[in-house]
């Protein structure tokens, strides 16, 4: 590394953010001094009414990722983009919006619509992504035989069960995963802003059961947890938040009521709250893991079987 990408003493700190943000970059590693920026807000965007949501048999004659918008969904659209306008711009001057969209066509369209409500300037960029695509259920449907594959999904469980020819939410979830692996990357990088004192937003523009896997993935809920999950209406956008400490919630922008409607259990309404007031020193400590629905009892013994306080025998053998 040439002696321009080290700190030079008496250099301005702005100089030296910049050079530590470049170490950070050309090391794909952050010094303790260089702070991550991460978008203010996720926003989860599930499309407007489609054609397909209107009438099952639309599937039948055309491929899904071709299913259109109904005029109402354009219209669910140009509201959706107003909303998000609203809660993107309360925060002060200096915001950008950065979009990520799948590249089907009723959320394409979503998204044109979307983006009406916002100044050129505003938006930073726009990226059509294949991993948060809908979950496949096939080529044509035959309505009758999706309805009843449909039921059979109802008694089998809703994240194993794989459509035939198509996939099943735990597929979903690998290449959500993947997706999320990029996203990162792309924060990591400064791709997803211009100006380090810009308050960036990140916008995903999908589906409904997609959505709800990037929630699973990202707040690390259980395969359980997820089944009681309920799905986003059409348009309907869900907020993640960063709170004080840099952990991002729900319960920033949302209520607990919201959370309830949506299928939220107790135990992860508490996590969101935890998450919307965290102290990242105190994470191994606070961190709501979801014990209890892993553990039904503790030993809570202070002695291991052999008389040794705390196990300190066996912490000597490991």
């Amino acid at each position: 590394m040439s002696s321009d990408s080290s700190p030079t003493t008496g250099a301005a700190p702005e100089d030296l953010a910049a050079k530590e943000c470049l170490f950070c970059e050309m090391t794909r590693q952050h010094q303790p001094q260089c702070v991550r920026r991460l978008p203010k807000r996720i926003i989860l965007v599930r499309h407007g009414e489609s054609q397909g949501n209107l009438d099952m048999s639309a599937y039948t004659t055309t491929p899904d990722y071709r299913i259109p918008l109904t005029p109402l969904g354009v219209d669910q659209a140009r509201a959706a983009g107003r909303g998000i306008l609203d809660v993107v711009s309360s925060g002060g001057a200096n915001w950008k919006v950065y979009f990520y969209v799948s590249p089907y066509e009723r959320t394409r369209a979503t998204l044109r619509e979307i983006g009406a409500a916002f100044p050129r300037h505003r938006v930073i960029g726009a990226r059509e992504e294949c991993r948060v695509r809908e979950q496949d259920f096939g080529n044509f449907q035959v309505e009758e035989r999706m309805r009843a594959i449909k039921e059979t999904r109802e008694l089998f469980g809703r994240f194993f069960f794989r459509f035939p020819e198509g996939e099943s939410a735990a597929d979903v979830f690998d290449r959500v995963a993947s997706f999320l692996e990029s996203l990162w990357r792309d924060i990591d990088m400064g791709r997803l802003e211009q100006d380090a004192s810009c308050e960036t937003n990140l916008v995903i523009v999908s589906h409904g059961l997609t959505s709800r896997v990037f929630l699973m993935k990202w707040f690390k809920w259980t395969v359980d947890q997820f089944e009681h999950l309920n799905n986003f209406d059409n348009c309907e956008f869900r907020i993640m938040q960063l709170g004080p400490a840099g952990e991002y919630s729900l319960l920033v922008h949302h209520t607990k009521e919201e959370l309830q409607r949506w299928g939220l259990s107790p135990e992860m309404i508490a996590d969101q709250q935890w998450r919307a007031s965290a102290n990242r020193g105190s994470w191994a400590d606070e961190c709501s893991s979801f014990l209890s629905t892993f553990f039904d009892h503790w030993n809570d013994d202070e002695e291991d079987n052999d008389g040794n306080e705390n196990g300190n025998t066996n912490k000597l053998l490991e």
